[in-house]
């Protein structure tokens, strides 16, 4: 098997028999892209830049910005047109290019295609007890053991994160309010759902219960985010705090 990164013309990237590639790391300060990433963020790139970095490496006499510019204007500049491309396609048209090279480019403007489909994907919202039981029940209904769990919503009521919060015995666990705080906190949660399991069967709330579920409430109203509803799922049902008018 041939490990090495074969360019169009059957020479590797870092063939001998040519001189060595010139590298980012060799160009002046100011056309490092990196660097101006590091400095401005990644949109003050160009295209050309953000190209480049991805090649990470020119060859003999051409600098990896060149390349990514010849590349580019091959293209007509339209990223849409170099996306479509193969593996196959990009190691054959363009000198300098290799297996490794292609691979890569391949691979970045796949995953960015997947990411702008997910972004088209509206997030669950949770409307009602209801809505929150069915997102959660396969998770915990099942359960011989407690868990304690907390979804952060936005001002829609959509979900930006879920988590798991502590992971118990048969009848109760331990949950750490402040670490739910800083969660919430570190999310920019507009609002969350306390949620844990009684594998018991048993669908009331416990006094230990009603008194967790206080002492969140209390110190999310200190950060601004309340607590809509605490669901206790059992494996036939639930039991919700809003509905039943004590949250």
């Amino acid at each position: 098997m041939n490990y090495t990164d074969m360019t169009s013309n059957g020479t590797t990237d870092m063939d001998p028999r040519n001189s060595s590639p010139v590298l980012i790391k060799d160009l002046n300060e100011e056309e490092k892209p990196r660097e101006k990433a590091g400095r401005l963020g990644l949109d003050s790139l160009t295209d050309v830049e953000l190209l480049a970095l991805l090649l990470g490496s020119g060859m003999s006499g051409k600098s990896v910005l060149d390349l990514a510019r010849e590349i580019l204007q091959d293209n007509d500049n339209k990223l849409s047109r170099l996306s479509r491309m193969s593996i196959a396609e990009l190691k054959k048209k363009y000198k300098g290019v290799g297996t490794a090279k292609a691979t890569l480019l391949s691979a970045a403007m796949t995953f960015g295609a997947r990411v702008q489909k997910s972004l088209t994907l509206l997030d669950e919202q949770m409307i009602s007890s209801r809505h929150v039981y069915n997102y959660m029940r396969d998770t915990l209904e099942r359960l011989n053991y407690e868990e304690f769990w907390v979804i952060h919503l936005n001002r829609a009521n959509r979900i930006l994160f879920k988590e798991r919060i502590s992971k118990g015995g048969l009848a109760c666990t331990a949950v750490d309010i402040k670490l739910i705080a800083k969660s919430a906190i570190d999310h920019l949660s507009s609002g969350i759902i306390l949620l844990h399991n009684h594998p018991s069967g048993t669908m009331q709330p416990s006094g230990q219960d009603d008194n967790l579920t206080r002492r969140i409430i209390d110190i999310c109203k200190i950060i601004d985010v309340p607590v809509h509803d605490h669901l206790i799922i059992g494996p036939t049902g639930y039991y919700s705090y809003r509905d039943s008018g004590k949250l």
